[in-house]
């Protein structure tokens, strides 16, 4: 009997499912990062990863990666650790909604990044989706000072907007990863390198995290190498383009769980705000493949 290929929408349902476990992993870990810090948040969860991923890579025999390959995982570790460490730095300061939000722009950026590093040329839609972007920003912006917001909030989105830009770099430097390993390797190696830059700072910056905390930490490692498990299967049998728009399913979890978790309301400046991102993303990537998944795990 011929297997049936997936259909478009279970690969949908499926990256639904991937977007909801990783926006539950940033609530588990906005909790951690309240506790002991976005530091040891992250640290952590790093080294969960790789006790979680490292005997799979080892059972399944996967041959070690070459030079080329360990020195893109170790760039893009870096970069996409600092992103990570910055966002959830980030995200302890302002609500889930407004920081998921905020990260809505990796994708845009990333064309422009694309066209600086790559050679690829910037498109009007590119351009046009940036303005509209731009504007979903400011309208954030206007809400948080219509709100008075405390520097500790300004802080704490500007760290995302940077975070936002770092990923971006992450994802360009996906796509040369991408070409040489597979996604378990990446996962892999993004924790483990991830995992070692942070661990240098941890006499000064982490502690170990009381017994309490561990079901949490491991159980964020699960949910994002869940998501990305999820999120790879789905882009394996669908196009980006049809699966582009689940990514944005993200601001629904994200404001459902930051208020159920964190009781945190969402204003409608930051409604507006996400939905301008959200329009310029998509006015941007029109007649491209979409944008790549929008978790770090994926990535």
């Amino acid at each position: 009997m011929t297997r049936r290929a997936p259909t478009n929408a279970t690969a949908f349902a499926v990256a639904a499912i991937g977007i909801a476990s990783y926006s539950v992993m940033d609530a588990v870990m906005k909790g951690l990062s309240i506790a002991h810090g976005a530091y040891s948040a992250v640290l952590w969860r790093s080294i969960a990863g790789v006790v979680l991923l490292g005997p799979i890579f080892l059972l399944t025999r996967r041959p070690w990666p070459g030079h080329a390959a360990l020195t893109l995982h170790i760039a893009r570790g870096a970069v996409a650790g600092a992103s990570v460490l910055l966002f959830f730095w980030g995200l302890v300061r302002v609500s889930m909604a407004q920081g998921v939000a905020l990260t809505f722009l990796a994708p845009l950026i990333a064309l422009f990044l694309a066209a600086a590093t790559l050679g690829e040329t910037i498109r009007r839609n590119a351009i046009g989706g940036s303005l509209v972007a731009s504007l979903g920003v400011l309208a954030i912006a206007a809400g948080q000072w219509q709100a008075q917001a405390s520097t500790d909030v300004v802080l704490g989105s500007l760290a995302i907007v940077l975070a936002s830009i770092l990923y971006a770099g992450s994802l360009i430097l996906l796509r040369r990863q991408a070409q040489i390993a597979d996604p378990l390797e990446v996962a892999l190696f993004t924790s483990i390198v991830l995992a070692g830059l942070l661990l240098l700072g941890s006499p000064w910056f982490s502690s170990v995290p009381a017994l309490a905390s561990w079901p949490g930490i491991f159980g964020a490692a699960v949910l994002g190498s869940l998501s990305a498990v999820l999120l790879a299967w789905a882009y394996r049998h669908a196009e980006a383009q049809i699966l582009a728009p689940v990514e944005y399913t993200a601001f629904l979890w994200s404001a459902l769980l930051g208020y159920g978790v964190f009781g945190e309301h969402v204003t409608a400046w930051t409604v507006a705000g996400a939905l301008l991102i959200i329009a310029g993303c998509l006015v941007a990537v029109r007649g491209k493949s979409g944008p790549a998944p929008q978790t770090e795990a994926a990535a």
